[in-house]
């Protein structure tokens, strides 16, 4: 006799029966219904933002757990860490010149933690790194992020320099995630602490994300004009709905594998 669906598993059965627009529409509609619960029981919205990197943290302990206990890196995209570490060795500068706060500590903690991971893949673990797999040339975003915001950045009082380079993390960081996708997308089977990382990932980018629409909302718009004018304001939304977004469809078969029991995540063709 076949074991009884529970109501959760029935839910997920329906939806992956769905076409892709339906999908994306119930994609949208969840998002703004955990957008409305967030901006009920969260007061200080800027606490969603402590929580994004707290999230980005757990998904670099998941790593390092990985890398210690397995002995391996396979699964792991190399490019995607130097791509962290990038941006953030850039947004810290920022910080230190512009606007020292507690979320400069929270990203020295993640930029040495990522930087152990990079070490560990490069010199300890570079037998088990799958090079091949991690084919995606960083040129395509780090030339097109440069450009960008070299034309596109904050117009407040602070030197060109440093407005350009927070505008670069910004866009780095939106697309940082991609050599981890390809990845994936090469193998098709991630298996569970890589998986958790990236959902880790994709977690903290929604909180993030939450974190400026909520407060955008909150000051009326005018946290906009305090960012400066011109194209700059709308490019940091946009860049934090892309980065939530680039991982939305990984997150949803991550929950569907999870309710399933799997231990391993098989991707179908077209995912990433």
């Amino acid at each position: 006799m076949k074991a009884e669906k529970s109501p959760i598993q029935s839910v997920m059965a329906w939806i992956r029966r769905q076409p892709p627009k339906v999908k994306a529409f119930l994609g949208v509609v969840t998002a703004m219904t955990v957008l409305v619960f967030l901006r009920v029981i969260v007061h200080e919205h800027d606490n969603l933002f402590i929580a994004s990197e707290a999230v980005h943290a757990v998904g670099i302990a998941v790593l390092i757990y990985k890398l210690t206990k397995e002995k391996t890196c396979a699964g792991i995209s190399l490019k995607t860490q130097e791509l962290t570490a990038l941006f953030l060795a850039v947004r810290l500068y920022c910080s230190f010149v512009m606007e020292f706060d507690l979320h400069t500590l929270l990203d020295s903690a993640t930029l040495v933690t990522t930087l152990w991971v990079i070490y560990m893949i490069r010199f300890k673990l570079r037998p088990t790194y799958m090079e091949d797999k991690d084919n995606f040339a960083i040129y395509f975003v780090v030339i097109p992020c440069a450009v960008l915001s070299f034309f596109i950045h904050p117009s407040t009082r602070h030197h060109i320099i440093n407005r350009i380079s927070w505008a670069f993390c910004v866009y780095l960081e939106a697309v940082s995630v991609l050599p981890q996708l390809r990845v994936m997308q090469n193998t098709k089977i991630v298996e569970p602490f890589t998986a958790h990382y990236v959902f880790a990932l994709g977690i903290a980018r929604f909180l993030s994300c939450a974190h400026w629409i909520l407060q955008v909302l909150d000051t009326r718009g005018r946290l906009l004009t305090a960012l400066g004018s011109g194209l700059w304001p709308v490019m940091v939304l946009i860049s934090e709905i892309v980065q939530t977004f680039i991982l939305a469809d990984f997150c949803y078969y991550y929950v569907q594998s999870l309710m399933g029991g799997q231990l391993v995540l098989r991707l179908p063709s077209g995912v990433v």
